[in-house]
């Protein structure tokens, strides 16, 4: 007779865990949340203190059931759900439902929480078990509680004030926000014109190219040549004034050095993957989720290959910095390894859910070691994490740079610069990768022949190019997740449920893999964005996801914290559904004219999408898309 019960979230997990339990232990899966808030209005009682109405899920009552026919044959109740407030919920309700259905008399009830599935890990979890937080539970129904409140009072006013079927969240609205006023910029964006002018030259056989850095004294910007007459100009100056040679009139010479970065947390574990891999953050969390639940790898049951993937802590456990610390010393010898173990600091104030960076398990698990057992996408994905989380405690990679003061007689000078990497360090084994419009990477090895102060060079050709100023480009899902870490949008769990939410919504589109606002999407950041500023501002979201890391850490109660949104928010939905008309909402006007009749034209939201018409309707239905 199993005399322990322990609860997980998924079988895979169970499977696993069982494994390392062995006898005396049933592993059993909750299969995710087992109750949520009644799907109808008052699900929340705003007049009495906020209380919830919970209903068990029905796919998921008879898991419940398997639960409480095991539970009568154990001692203990271990509830082993995930390490985050999510999961601290989710075991908290479960409790709940035993607790009314008189299941836990006489039975001791834990809660176990380990960050990896690792036999270690798992035993010590079980060794000092601790009670449920309330904190967590209550930081975990105020934000659902927020979401049910803001969802059933502003969605039935989209409803009536733009069409049926729409809906609003709390943090999609946000998101949603941050990619239409993108577009916006790009609509607004008048390209500007401008020239650059650069010298080819050669030294004792080899070329190199450097930039025009000053003219006639002056130190060139962007916008030094704005046309072609002037930069042509400038460009047969240059050419009578070198007449075939440049001097060199400074050499500067340094040594540069880059750390490498920190470990994973999920964002930065979905921008990379998204950058290096192609895969959006559903994907990347989905194979994660596969990695840290645990694979087969030698036919006697799962082993878990990475922690917990949802975290915004840098940090690594002692033991695996010192494992990482021999693998360096294996792979690539002591040279690539600091004198003092990397130590990394969260930068978030409010970092939480688990303690440590998403790592290997095990280090010393390379992964051409388990290639053959993992699927193609599991592979990459491990691969990333674990080059990552090795390079963070190499060390620095070291660069020669060379940046050298060419003069075209007395009329300009050209620079180059070029960079040598001396010490290769952590780029040995991973280099990452940068958003749009970031910096060339200046560790490209742009080799430069020896230069010295008073040398002549062969001036080879003189180019001047055109170019026009680009507009910010729409976000990416790297650069959409790092703008809503950086505003403090949602949390790291939420970022790949915010994007999916507003693609199925079809609040937004993919375009050559770049987020695009619908029709529909516009209008509904619109309305929001003027009639409920505030709520959809970036900094009150971020001042809310605080409130409620307040409320996690047992700083302030949750209810007194729905009262400050609530009394606010539901005077302000009622004043707009009197105040505001549909029309008001789905019209824009136009500053110009119909062609039939000389009305003005709008630009009004349709079933197909934003079309132009003309105010006259129904007199006269001239319409344009």
């Amino acid at each position: 007779m199993s005399t322990n019960l322990v609860i997980v979230e998924s079988p895979a997990k169970a499977k696993t865990i069982k494994k390392y339990l062995g006898k005396g232990f049933e592993v059993l899966a909750s299969y995710g949340h087992v109750r949520d808030l009644v799907p109808k209005e008052g699900a929340v009682d705003t007049d009495n203190g906020f209380t919830m109405k919970y209903a068990l899920i029905e796919r998921n009552e008879k898991h419940v059931d398997a639960i409480v026919k095991a539970l009568k044959q154990a001692d203990a109740l271990y509830l082993a759900t995930d390490p985050d407030r999510e999961g601290e919920a989710i075991s908290w309700h479960l409790y709940e439902i035993l607790k009314e259905r008189g299941k836990l008399k006489d039975k001791d009830v834990h809660r176990v929480v380990f960050h990896e599935i690792t036999k270690r890990a798992i035993n010590d979890a079980v060794e000092h078990p601790r009670a449920l937080s309330q904190e967590l539970v209550s930081a975990q129904q105020a934000r659902r509680a927020l979401d049910y409140l803001v969802g059933f009072n502003l969605s039935p006013l989209l409803w009536k004030k733009i069409r049926r079927g729409l809906s609003a969240g709390r943090v999609q609205s946000p998101a949603l926000r941050l990619i239409c006023e993108r577009e916006d910029e790009i609509e607004k964006f008048k390209s500007e014109e401008y020239w650059t002018l650069a010298a080819e030259a050669e030294k004792d056989g080899q070329g190199f190219a450097a930039r025009l850095f000053e003219y006639r004294g002056d130190k060139i910007e962007q916008f030094s040549f704005r046309d072609g007459k002037s930069a042509h100009a400038a460009e047969a100056a240059l050419r009578a004034a070198a007449n075939g040679v440049l001097k060199v009139t400074h050499v500067e010479k340094k040594q540069r050095k880059r750390n490498p970065a920190a470990p994973f947390t999920t964002s930065t574990l979905q921008q990379e993957a998204s950058r290096k891999l192609g895969y959006g953050a559903q994907r990347t969390m989905r194979i994660a989720q596969q990695l840290y639940e645990g694979i087969d790898l030698t036919g006697e049951g799962p082993v878990g290959l990475i922690t917990y993937m949802r975290t915004d802590s840098v940090t690594l456990a002692a033991e695996a910095v010192t494992e990482i610390r021999d693998v360096i010393v294996q792979r690539f010898g002591k040279d690539h390894l600091p004198d003092e173990p990397r130590v990394y600091k969260t930068k978030s104030k409010n970092a939480q859910e688990a303690h440590e960076a998403v790592r290997p398990t095990s280090a010393a698990r390379a992964p051409e070691e388990i290639h053959g057992k993992l699927t193609d996408e599991q592979r990459k994905l491990y691969e990333l994490i674990w080059k990552r989380t090795v390079a963070s405690q190499m060390e620095q990679a070291v660069f020669d740079t060379v940046s050298a003061d060419l003069a075209a007689g007395e009329v300009g000078v050209f620079r180059a610069t070029g960079s040598v990497m001396v010490v290769p360090g952590f780029m040995a084994v991973y280099q990452e990768g940068r958003d749009d419009n970031a910096a060339t990477d200046e560790d490209e090895e742009h080799r430069l022949p020896a230069l010295k102060h008073g040398q002549s060079v062969t001036l080879k050709d003189i180019k001047s190019e055109q170019h026009f100023t680009e507009p910010p480009p729409r976000f990416s899902e790297a650069s959409l997740v790092k703008a809503l870490e950086e505003f403090g949008i949602g949390r790291p769990s939420t970022y790949a449920s915010i994007i999916s939410t507003l693609q199925q919504r079809e609040y937004v589109e993919m375009d050559r893999k770049r987020f695009k606002p619908t029709d529909v999407g516009r209008v509904v950041s619109k309305f929001l964005t003027e009639h409920f500023t505030q709520y959809v501002d970036y900094d009150f979201t971020a001042k809310m996801e605080d409130e409620l890391d307040a409320v996690s850490r047992g700083e302030k109660e949750w209810v007194p914290v729905m009262h400050e949104f609530w009394n606010p928010f539901k005077k302000l939905v009622d004043h707009k559904e009197e105040h505001v008309s549909r029309k008001d909402v789905t019209t824009e006007k136009m500053d110009e004219a119909c062609p039939k009749c000389g009305k003005p034209l709008s630009i009004r939201l349709g079933r197909r999408g934003r079309f132009i018409g003309c105010t006259g309707y129904p007199d006269c239905d001239y319409t344009r898309n």
